[in-house]
């Protein structure tokens, strides 16, 4: 499963969870791939199809977005609130 450490002050890691064929997915990792960039967080997809305990969790509600292991939203990135997101991760200190 998606997360287990705790986040590092400053830092952020985002993962997308989706599946194939998803339109909405694809939506997804392209908002979440360009504010990644801009603020310089690392980011990744993955599927919930190849994890059971993924797809019996967020199976119905992909794409999900996860901010260091934390369910951040699902369906569409919200992109003021997302970036907002990140920038107060990344000035935690």
């Amino acid at each position: 499963m998606t997360g287990g450490s705790a986040p590092v002050p400053g830092s952020a890691e985002v993962t997308v969870l989706t599946r194939r064929e998803c339109s909405l997915c694809d939506k997804a990792i392209d908002a979440v791939r360009r504010i990644c960039a801009e603020l310089g967080v690392s980011w990744r997809p993955e599927d919930v199809d190849a994890d059971p305990e993924l797809r019996a969790e967020y199976g119905d509600r992909v794409p999900v977005i996860l901010i260091d292991g934390r369910e951040h939203g699902y369906w569409a990135v919200e992109e003021d609130r997302f970036r907002a997101a990140l920038q107060r991760r990344l000035t935690d200190r």
